[in-house]
């Protein structure tokens, strides 16, 4: 039987379907604990959270932050029983801007900082003999489109990283998610200056996501139709999907 976790732990938790997801959690009676770089706007979030809201503010990039905040935590608490790691960035980046500092940054927060949350997390999940971990990525991993490869590609980094360690964490007793949005409203999507099909609240996805994670779904994507026309585009030959992305150029 589907049932929400009770303690969860979210990570790029300051705005957008970070804060969207901790206030859907609290909604339902969970503990949620938040953590971005942020601690003003964490605490804005917390505070629409109610009172079993806590922030733990930290970069997550930084290794030593990250295992301060996961050792804080279980010391006050327990480990919690769903992580969400959410933290991540979009930055549009066309041939004119092709900067591989930048590319590099965007990796650091959207695959690194993932899998050095897992190396941290699997061993102390293993020891209580069960978790759950789910990371956002995007649909946008599906293929890679003008202005947006590199952040394609860290998105369809992590598709083929959690398909790599579902097994090996299933065997650990270890569910593994994988949240794959379309267009979200939030303050990275408002960069975009192109109309973004089906896009939808971050409170709707919010709830997509959670009723997703509650049944042990790998891979939540959503909405549908933006989730299936990726899906065929990825899937089309060559010859067929390059004048499409031709067509894109501005």
């Amino acid at each position: 039987m589907a049932a929400t976790a009770e303690r969860v732990w979210i990570t790029g938790a300051s705005s957008g379907l970070g804060a969207a997801l901790a206030e859907e959690y609290a909604a339902a009676g969970a503990q949620v604990l938040l953590t971005a770089r942020r601690r003003e706007a964490l605490a804005e979030v917390a505070g629409r959270c109610g009172p079993r809201a806590a922030i733990h503010p930290a970069d997550v990039t930084r290794p030593d932050e990250l295992a301060a905040v996961l050792d804080a935590i279980e010391r006050d608490g327990g480990l919690p029983d769903l992580v969400i790691l959410n933290a991540g960035t979009y930055q549009p980046m066309g041939l004119a801007e092709l900067d591989t500092a930048a590319i590099a940054a965007l990796f650091e927060l959207n695959v690194f900082a993932f899998t050095r949350s897992v190396e941290l997390l699997a061993p102390r999940l293993r020891a209580r003999r069960g978790g759950h971990i789910a990371v956002t990525g995007s649909v946008a991993g599906d293929i890679g489109l003008p202005y947006a490869g590199p952040y394609s590609a860290s998105k369809a980094a992590l598709v083929r990283l959690c398909q790599a360690l579902r097994p090996e964490l299933a065997v650990q007793g270890i569910d593994l998610s994988l949240i794959e949005p379309g267009f979200v409203r939030t303050p990275l999507t408002a960069k975009n200056d192109f109309p973004m099909p089906f896009l939808i609240d971050a409170d709707v996805a919010a709830r997509i996501v959670r009723h997703g994670l509650d049944r042990r779904r790998f891979r939540i994507r959503f909405p549908r139709r933006m989730s299936l026309a990726m899906r065929l585009f990825a899937t089309l030959p060559e010859a067929l999907s390059y004048p499409l992305r031709q067509r894109m150029l501005r």
